[in-house]
């Protein structure tokens, strides 16, 4: 499939950098963005006329515009689907400027910039199939499937319902804690803070105009922070009354650990969950090490690079010594990480 990308931002660069990885062939077209020059289209016109499938990486607002500069040189065999982050108005105007004419669909991938140089996994999608052409939303799954995305169907009003509760709650979350000074540089913090000061990173590390999309063009995301604040000021108001009534207020509960010591299964659970998240680490890690390889393999530089690994290791048992952790310990367990990496990549 020849794709073509309208809009080459952070996302629009995002999705181009797995393509390329999937072995797919695309070329861009944006009249601000830096694309280099054997991915750039020479027009428009060029970017429709010489792919059959085009992606709309384009904000939300300009979408309308896009589909209308875009609706004269489309023919009936082309395949447009957009990748914002709300579902019901792009869909509607998807129909609206294309209808039956023209296959298309509506997708959310659930991933950005920020996840994907992190190598986080799994990748998934939202794919929001148009009634019109059900093998439109076919041919962009399989699609999505080659680039390694897992892809969940809904329709377009239970994916802003969704997205309301989560990802629009939580850029008005975070940019409520930051407005606290909640992101500022702390002295320190306690550990329950530290998932909340991850998802602040994450949040700011986003494309500004992302919070106003988020806010203003999901139409449940209004109902989802009015029921927000009312729960927090409920919660407030119930802290306010424990106080002068010199009650306790709610407690959280602790999870029933059984016959067992408590301490001891308390303990083991803990392990088995920082297990599962190494093992997540590593997958993660082993993703880079793939990226870096094919990086290496363009430069036409060796997968061993010794230096590079002494390094690493003298750095990790600084790292070590400064946790409290056996230096050696910990070179021979980035020893064997190092040993699997070079496999990965091919090198022995």
């Amino acid at each position: 499939m020849r794709i073509g990308i309208l809009g080459f931002g952070r996302f629009g660069r995002a999705l181009a950098a797995l393509l390329h990885d999937a072995g797919h062939a695309y070329r861009a077209w944006d009249p601000v963005a830096d694309i280099p020059a054997e991915r750039r289209a020479a027009s428009l016109r060029d970017l429709v006329d010489a792919h059959e499938a085009l992606v709309l990486a384009v904000p939300i607002p300009a979408l309308g515009g896009a589909l209308a500069a875009l609706r004269p040189h489309l023919r009936p065999d082309h395949l447009l689907f957009d990748v914002g982050s709300v579902k019901v108005g792009p869909c509607a105007l998807l129909d609206q400027h294309l209808g039956a004419a023209i296959p298309h669909a509506g997708t959310h991938p659930l991933f950005g910039p920020v996840s994907l140089a992190r190598a986080e996994r799994p990748l998934r999608v939202v794919l929001c199939a148009s009634p019109r052409h059900p093998g439109a939303s076919g041919r962009v799954e399989a699609l999505f499937r080659s680039l390694g995305c897992e892809v969940l169907r809904q329709s377009p009003e239970d994916h802003d319902r969704v997205m309301a509760t989560t990802h629009a709650l939580t850029f008005f979350i975070a940019k409520g804690l930051l407005a606290v000074g909640a992101g500022a540089e702390l002295p320190f913090t306690p550990p329950s803070f530290h998932a909340i000061a991850r998802t602040l990173e994450s949040v700011r590390e986003d494309a500004g105009h992302l919070f106003a999309a988020l806010q203003n063009e999901n139409p449940f995301a209004a109902g989802a922070r009015e029921g927000l604040l009312e729960a927090l000021a409920a919660i407030h108001q119930s802290l306010a009354e424990a106080v002068q009534s010199g009650g306790g207020g709610e407690q959280l509960a602790i999870p029933d650990l059984g016959s067992r010591s408590p301490a001891l299964q308390e303990a083991r659970d803990h392990i088995d969950a920082l297990d599962q998240e190494l093992v997540a680490l590593l997958a993660r890690r082993t993703d880079l090490v793939l990226r870096a390889g094919r990086a290496k393999a363009e430069l036409g530089l060796p997968v061993h690079d010794p230096e590079r690994e002494a390094a690493q290791l003298q750095a990790r048992r600084a790292w070590a010594e400064a946790a409290g952790l056996s230096p050696q310990g910990i070179e021979d367990v980035f020893r064997a990480v190092l040993r699997s990496s070079r496999s990965a990549q091919g090198g022995g």
